[in-house]
């Protein structure tokens, strides 16, 4: 697995997460995945397809960092705040998916994204769309992690 193509993601994650939930991502070192259980408690994921290739992408977020992230994009205005995470969580993997797929298409590798799934609970499992590698990239912020993975043939 090309570590150039976590850049994309990286960059995604940052401008996005910084842009609309006023948190700022610290990424780790990217590693290779070997199992399929979430690193978080709450995870969207995004089906990706393209010229004869599919994949897919997944952000798995802390309780902590999931429930930061409602409460800086909505200020005090929660109703349901199992509800507005899962709308964040939905947004913020489309977004940061969206754009990491236009640095992408840059390098000759042009997708095009379903629409978001968000799976809760504790160590729930990600059914990732591609049985090649998946590549994670671990990120910390002063409200917990989150970890992002993808994986394309």
């Amino acid at each position: 697995m090309d570590v150039e193509l976590a850049k994309p993601f990286i960059k995604a994650a940052m401008d996005v997460i910084g842009t609309m939930a006023f948190i700022t991502p610290r990424p780790g070192r990217p590693f290779v995945k070997k199992n399929s259980i979430a690193t978080g408690d709450v995870t969207g994921l995004v089906g990706l397809t393209g010229e004869g290739k599919r994949g897919s992408v997944s952000i798995s977020f802390s309780k902590a960092c999931a429930v930061a992230m409602v409460k800086n994009m909505l200020g005090d205005d929660i109703q349901d705040i199992i509800s507005d995470v899962k709308d964040a969580v939905g947004e913020i993997t489309n977004m940061v998916s969206g754009q990491a797929r236009a640095g992408l298409s840059e390098k000759g590798l042009v997708f095009q994204g379903s629409t978001p799934t968000v799976i809760m609970g504790d160590n729930h499992s990600i059914s990732h769309m591609s049985k090649s590698p998946i590549m994670a990239i671990p990120f910390e912020t002063d409200a917990g992690g989150f970890t992002i993975e993808f994986c394309f043939e």
